[in-house]
């Protein structure tokens, strides 16, 4: 998710304006019963509790960072320091290579990347812009014997003026439609088959297995509850079920049966226009905060103008299923998982063979979600699981004050979800996904970002990135920081590992922040040092061992916090429950995306995106521009670039 650059500047949710109580407050109202006294904190961090007690409130009266601790982390690698600079940093005990930039070839027959003289076959044709989420698929082993796998890889969003250096970014200029063309087969989603050689990975560019899909020209499908229905029908597709493209694409998921999940989040950035306020669809585009009028792809194109065609924002904001192994094949819209700002769905298997996906939408105060299957996964491959996502119920969590979410179902017919309330089917409640949820009380949440279960544990790791709207007054015990500009962790516990669970216990992990400074109020471990604790958590990810690893993306609170975002391993279990150690760091300007592990936890494959943000957003070294360091190249005749890094421990085995 880019932070900086997508987000509205005030919430779209009406029940927070109307008093519905939110996650903060019900986490005061849980929490201020049980504050806690040194002694016994220091004696719960001794034994390990699974609970918040298992974190010291550092900076308000706690321990200094980098506690004195007789556990063992099991995160085994030398911790870096925070810091803000122009390179990418690594733990000292690995090392990290480029795999694939914006640009690269993605096909034997690719253009050369030429900045200066873009266009948008070319650009088709090449590795895609700002990648975020990297699902890993591993392929059967070469003819040598080599690994090879499928990457398959999001590309969130592209600006020309940040792609083209005759251009400077914050300066106006005229956008022209051959850029707008540009734009669109910038973005969507990349797949690439790579083959690891002597312990490192690279690109096959002759494979017949890589692919782009982008905004521009690729067919996709709606399935599901709302294909064809009369809200997703335009004058280009009178039928609502063929849509070109997929736009925002931030997280994802690999499924089980080996296909690709990829999530249109920030999908109204690129509507503009004007729609008339008595329009049917008027009040569900403002639900969804349209129209951005950020982009003006709407001048060239009128499916992006929402007065022009007032139907095609409704065909967005879906989870897109893509098979990376039928490079022919058409991405499908899962429209039973709901329409919202998706950042990612990550997938579990749970104990009756259903499928659960959870899934965060990533806006200020709004929800948290799992998907669960009617029918249960086979293991006998692709096909016997090919419609699994089709039907299932859609739950959106309420949390309680007794420590328990409660699951609703966003099911037509149900409670309030009835034509009183203006729905008219399931097609309806999944199109208004946001709306089905304010009706049923779901709790407003900060910013729901990357939600990963790990199988093996039960649990779920729920990363909650900031709320800087949420008001002053609404500080509470647990978590006292209005605005919250650092977010923090949830972890839900699936009762006996059950993921299709519909009540859940949760506790809060980690809350963000510095915890030698007292305004933070930030929540670690207190055997966390100087440089273990993180601010606005975004992606994770679980690598073969069953570790959390957790992504920030501060945008330009990196002045508030004083680091670049990075990548960061936090303990989940035991004495050391909440101890966070820093593992890699960005580029100036740049966020971390799509942590990913190879199978056997041997390779680790990030995400860099959208690095060299303008110098008057962010604090680097003395004599560095910031939006003139050109990462990766450090060649003043390219752009800063977005990039895929690959990261091996050195001598061999197992990253971290």
């Amino acid at each position: 998710m880019t932070d900086s650059e997508n987000h509205q500047e005030a919430p779209s949710n009406p029940t927070v304006e109307s008093g519905a109580t939110t996650l903060e407050q019900i986490m005061g109202q849980r929490y201020s019963r049980r504050r806690f006294v040194k002694s016994a904190l220091a004696a719960a961090v001794a034994s390990g509790a699974g609970s918040l007690a298992g974190c010291q409130e550092q900076g308000a009266g706690g321990s200094s960072p980098g506690g004195e601790s007789s556990a063992v982390s099991r995160f085994d690698f030398t911790e870096i320091e925070h810091g803000i600079d122009e390179f990418h940093h690594i733990a000292p005990d690995h090392e990290a290579d480029v795999l694939i930039r914006w640009g690269d070839p993605l096909f034997a027959d690719s253009p050369r990347f030429d900045p200066r003289n873009q266009s948008a076959a070319a650009q088709e044709r090449q590795f895609g812009c700002n990648n975020d989420y990297i699902g890993f698929l591993q392929l059967e082993p070469g003819a040598a014997g080599e690994a090879r796998a499928l990457l398959c890889i999001n590309h969130e969003t592209a600006y020309i003026a940040r792609m083209d250096p005759e251009l400077e970014w914050g300066v106006p200029f005229i956008f022209t439609a051959e850029q707008c063309e540009i734009e669109k087969a910038a973005i969507g989603n990349s797949i690439v088959e790579v083959v690891r050689q002597d312990g490192r990975w690279s690109v096959v560019s002759d494979s017949a297995y890589n692919r782009r899909i982008t905004t521009r020209s690729t067919p996709v499908l709606v399935s599901g509850p709302a294909a064809g229905h009369a809200r997703l029908k335009t004058s280009k597709d009178p039928d609502g079920r063929n849509i070109i493209g997929t736009l925002g694409n931030c997280a994802g998921g690999m499924t089980p049966w080996g296909t690709y999940l990829t999530c249109e989040e920030n999908f109204p950035d690129y509507f503009g226009g004007n729609l008339a306020a008595e329009h049917p669809e008027a009040e569900n585009h403002r639900r969804y905060g349209l129209p951005t009028n950020l982009k003006q792809w709407g001048r060239f194109d009128s499916r992006f103008d929402i007065g022009a065609e007032p139907h095609e924002p409704n065909r967005f904001g879906w989870v897109v299923e893509i098979d990376p192994l039928n490079p022919a094949s058409t991405p499908k819209k899962r429209t039973a998982l709901g329409r919202f700002k998706h950042e990612g769905a990550e997938s579990v298997i749970g104990p009756d063979g259903r499928i659960v996906v959870y899934m965060g939408d990533d806006e200020r105060f709004d929800y948290l979600y799992k998907f669960v299957t009617a029918g249960r996964y086979d293991p006998a491959g692709k096909e016997a699981n090919r419609d699994l996502l089709d039907d299932g119920v859609l739950y959106v969590a309420r949390f309680g004050t007794d420590g328990w979410v409660d699951w609703l179902p966003l099911v037509f017919g149900q409670g309030p979800l009835t034509a009183a309330n203006g729905f008219n089917s399931q097609a309806e409640v999944l199109i208004e996904a946001r709306r089905a949820a304010d009706v049923l009380g779901a709790t407003p949440m900060d910013r729901p970002e990357d939600v990963q279960p790990i199988a093996a544990t039960g649990k779920v790791y729920v990363m909650l990135s900031n709320n800087t709207t949420r008001a002053a007054d609404a500080a509470d015990a647990a978590n006292p920081r209005g605005p919250n500009a650092f977010g923090h962790i949830i972890e839900l516990i699936e009762p006996e590992g059950n993921f299709a669970a519909l009540r859940t216990r949760w506790e809060i992990l980690v809350r963000g922040g510095n915890p030698a400074e007292s305004a933070h109020q930030a929540s670690w471990n207190p055997a966390t040092t100087a440089n273990g604790w993180l601010a606005s958590p975004d992606n994770g990810a679980v690598d073969p061992q069953g570790r959390l690893w957790v992504s920030s993306d501060q945008g330009e609170k990196i002045l508030l916090s004083g680091t670049c975002d990075g990548l960061w391993g936090v303990e989940t279990e035991g004495p050391l429950r909440g101890m966070g150690k820093m593992f890699f760091r960005c580029p100036v300007g740049a966020e971390l995306t799509g942590p990913q592990f190879s199978d056997d936890g041997e390779t680790l494959f990030v995400a860099v995106q959208h690095p060299g943000v303008p110098a008057e957003y962010v604090a680097s070294k003395p004599g560095s521009s910031g939006a003139d360091m050109h990462w990766p190249d450090f060649d003043k005749n390219m752009p800063s670039r977005s990039a895929v890094v690959q990261i091996r421990r050195k001598g061999g085995g197992r990253v971290g």
